[in-house]
C-alpha cells in the first residue's frame, strides 16, 4: 500500500473517532500500525482502544511497545488505562517515581524523554505534565490519600492552569482553606490572552472579599467578547449568560443570605439548562432555606428518577425531609448519599444537622468530624461541630472554624455567642462588632439574630441606649421575632421606661401567647407603671 493510502486510512480512524464509531476506528488503526509499525500509529490504536473502552488490549499494546516508559504519552495512556480498572497502585508506578512539595512544585517527572511527544509549549494542548499531575492526585484520592491528591492537584494547576479540572476537584472537595484558595491562584502563570480566565477562576472560589470587589470581578466577566465576522453589534458574544458564570453568581448570592434572589438566578438558569449539577445543589439549597417544600419533593422525584446513582440525588430527597422536619428519613437519605460518595460535603453536613435537630449529639459530631477530615478547607462542619458543643454547654471549639475560614462572618458570630454563654461580654461585643464589620454585602433577614445577640450583650454591660439601636435595626429585617421584642422590652424595664416595655412584652406575647418570660415580666412592668401612677398621684 502506498503512503498515500495509509494516510488516508488515518483519516478514516480520525473521521471514526470524532463520530464515535469506536469498532471502526480500531479496525482501521489496527491495520495502519501492522503496516508502519511506527509510534505514532501504535499510539493511535491504542487510544482507539481505549475510547473503545478495551482497557485491557490498550494496556497490553502500550507494555508491548518498547518505548512505553520512555514517551509520556504513552506512558500517560497506559496510566488511563489503569484508571479504569481500578488498578490505583499500579497506575501510580506507570507515571513513575516523582515528589511534589507543599508548594506543588514537581521533581522527578522532566528527565523523562519525549520522543514522540506533542509540542506541549502550544497554547492550545495541556501540558502533559499537568495531566499527568492531575492523573496522580486521582490515585491518591482513591487510595483515600487526600493529602498527596491535594498537593498533587496543585500542581497540576500550575503546571498548566488550563487543566480546569485539577483546580476543580480542590475548590469542588474543599482541600484548600480560603487563604490557601487565593495564594494558588495569585502564583499561576496565565498567558496575556487568559487573563479572563484568571478572573473566572477568583470567582470561583470562596467568595468572602468585599461586595464591590467580587460584583466588579462578575461585572468584568460579563464584558468578556468575542466578535465573529464583520464589525456588528449583533456579532458581538458575551460571558453574560454563561451557565458557569451564573450558577457562581448564584452561590455567591446563598453565601450572602439573599436566598430569593439566589433562586430567581438558578431557576432561570435551570429552565435553560436543566441538568447543570452545581446550580441544581445551590437551587437546592436556597429552596430549602425558604423552606418551599413542595419544590424540594418535585426536584428530588426528578433527580431520582435522572440519576439514581448520583449522591445529589438522594441529598435531595434528604433536603425534602429534613424540610418537613421528618428528620429520621432525613438521615436515611443523606446517609444514602454519602454511602454513594464520601466526598460530597453536603451530604456529611446534612447528616450531622439531621442528628443535631433530633438532639443526637453524639452522631452529628461523629459525622461533622468526619466532614471535617474528610475536607480540611471547609470551615462548616467545625463551625458545626462548635454550634452542638454550645448546646451541650462546651465553649471551646468554635475557634477551629477561625483558622480555616477568617472571612467568613458566621466563624466571628458564634464566637460571640461563645463569650456570651461564658459571660465575657465585652469580648462578645467585640466579636459582633467584627461580624457586621465582615459582612461584605447589604443586611439581609439572615442577620437578623446577629443583632438581636449584639443587643442583648450591650444591654449586658448596660448599654443600654446601643443595644435599643440595634434591636430596632434587627426589627427593620424581621418583625417576627419574639426574642427582638422581648429584648427592647426587657431593656425598656430596666431604664424604668415601663410604658414603652409593655408595649413590647404584648408584640411578644402576640407571637407566643404562653412565654413564660414575657408574661411574667409584663406582668411586673404593669405593676412598676401602677406604682408609679400612685406615686405620681401623691
Amino acid at each position: 500500500m502506498r503512503e498515500e493510502g495509509v494516510e488516508k486510512l488515518r483519516g478514516v480512524v480520525r473521521d471514526c473517532v470524532s463520530k464515535h464509531l469506536y469498532s471502526s476506528a480500531i479496525f482501521f488503526a489496527d491495520k495502519v500500525a501492522a503496516l508502519t509499525s511506527d509510534p505514532t500509529d501504535i499510539y493511535m490504536l491504542a487510544q482507539a482502544l481505549f475510547l473503545g473502552r478495551h482497557f485491557r488490549r490498550a494496556l497490553h499494546l502500550l507494555n508491548s511497545s518498547r518505548i512505553v516508559l520512555r514517551d509520556l504519552r504513552f506512558r500517560y495512556l497506559a496510566a488511563k488505562c489503569l484508571e479504569e480498572l481500578k488498578e490505583w497502585h499500579q497506575c501510580l508506578v506507570m507515571l513513575g517515581d516523582a515528589k511534589v512539595d507543599e508548594a506543588g512544585n514537581v521533581d522527578g517527572l522532566k528527565g523523562c524523554e519525549a520522543m514522540y511527544l506533542d509540542k506541549d509549549g502550544e497554547d492550545h494542548e495541556i501540558n502533559i505534565i499537568s495531566a499527568i499531575c492531575f492523573l496522580r492526585g486521582k490515585a491518591y484520592e482513591a487510595l483515600e490519600n487526600r493529602a498527596q491528591a491535594r498537593l498533587w492537584y496543585k500542581a497540576a494547576v500550575k503546571a498548566d492552569p488550563l487543566c480546569y479540572e485539577a483546580l476543580e476537584c480542590l475548590v469542588e472537595n474543599y482541600m484548600l482553606t480560603c487563604e490557601e484558595e487565593t495564594s494558588l491562584i495569585s502564583a499561576l502563570q496565565f498567558a496575556p490572552e487568559d487573563s479572563w480566565l484568571s478572573t473566572f477562576y477568583s470567582c470561583l472560589i470562596k467568595k468572602y472579599e468585599k461586595e464591590n470587589v467580587v460584583e466588579s470581578k462578575f461585572a468584568e466577566l460579563e464584558k468578556e467578547s468575542c466578535h465573529i465576522g464583520p464589525p456588528d453589534p449583533s456579532s458581538i458574544h458575551t460571558l453574560k449568560n454563561n451557565s458557569d458564570l451564573l450558577a457562581c453568581k448564584a452561590e455567591y448570592y446563598h453565601q450572602c443570605g439573599e436566598y430569593q434572589k439566589c433562586l430567581e438566578l438558578t431557576s432561570m438558569l435551570l429552565e435553560r439548562d436543566p441538568f447543570h449539577m452545581k446550580c441544581t445543589l445551590v437551587h437546592l439549597a436556597a429552596t430549602m432555606e425558604l423552606g418551599r417544600s413542595n419544590e424540594l419533593y418535585l426536584m428530588a422525584c426528578n433527580l431520582v428518577r435522572d440519576y439514581p446513582q448520583k449522591a445529589l440525588s438522594w441529598f435531595a430527597v434528604g433536603c425534602y425531609y429534613y424540610c418537613i422536619k421528618k428528620f429520621d428519613q432525613a438521615r436515611r437519605y443523606f446517609g444514602k448519599a454519602t454511602n454513594l460518595d464520601g466526598t460530597f460535603p453536603p451530604a456529611w453536613i446534612g447528616f450531622g444537622n439531621a442528628y443535631a435537630a433530633q438532639e443526637e449529639s453524639d452522631q452529628a459530631m461523629a459525622a461533622f468530624r468526619t466532614g471535617a477530615r474528610l475536607f480540611p478547607g471547609c470551615h462548616l462542619p467545625t463551625l458545626y461541630i462548635g454550634m452542638e458543643c454550645m448546646r451541650t454547654h462546651n465553649f471551646k471549639l468554635a475557634e477551629q472554624a477561625k483558622s480555616i475560614c477568617p472571612s467568613d462572618p458566621l466563624v466571628y458570630n458564634e464566637l460571640g455567642v461563645v463569650a456570651y454563654h461564658t459571660k465575657e461580654y465585652q469580648k462578645a461585643v467585640r466579636w459582633f462588632e467584627k461580624t457586621l464589620a465582615s459582612i461584605s454585602y447589604s443586611l439581609s433577614e439572615m442577620w437578623e439574630p446577629t443583632l438581636v445577640n449584639f443587643a442583648h450583650a450591650l444591654r449586658k454591660l448596660k448599654m443600654y441606649r446601643e443595644a435599643i439601636s440595634y434591636y430596632e435595626k434587627a426589627l427593620a429585617l424581621s418583625t417576627r421575632s419574639l426574642s427582638t421584642y422581648a429584648g427592647l422590652a426587657y431593656t425598656y424595664h430596666l431604664q424604668d421606661d415601663f410604658n414603652s416595655a409593655i408595649t413590647y412584652y404584648h408584640k411578644a406575647l402576640w407571637l407566643k401567647p404562653d412565654d413564660q418570660f414575657c408574661t411574667e415580666m409584663l406582668t411586673l412592668a404593669l405593676e412598676d407603671e401602677c406604682y408609679r401612677g400612685t406615686d405620681l398621684r401623691k
